[in-house]
């Protein structure tokens, strides 16, 4: 679904999964720290995490890292696993 913004922007409704469960973002970008918050709400302090993906815009599958973003189309698969405690 394209909306428009307040500023006249056009921006589109993205159908993602994360750890097995269909989210909603409106962007084509999604962040490490998104995908996480996606995963875990709230998110665990002091959690070190693991997020893999696949089938994404142009890299289909990868690894996210902290401050890392991938460019996501509908039906991109996020899998996120807490690894630790820092």
């Amino acid at each position: 679904m394209t909306q428009e913004t307040a500023q006249g922007q056009a921006h589109k409704d993205y159908t993602i999964i994360v750890n097995a469960r269909r989210k909603v973002v409106t962007t084509n970008m999604v962040s490490f720290e998104q995908v996480v918050a996606l995963a875990f709400a709230p998110v665990p302090a002091n959690s070190i995490f693991t997020v893999t993906y696949s089938g994404a815009a142009h890299h289909e599958d990868g690894s996210l890292q902290p401050g890392q973003s991938v460019e996501i189309k509908n039906g991109t698969q996020f899998h996120v696993t807490e690894t630790g405690q820092s």
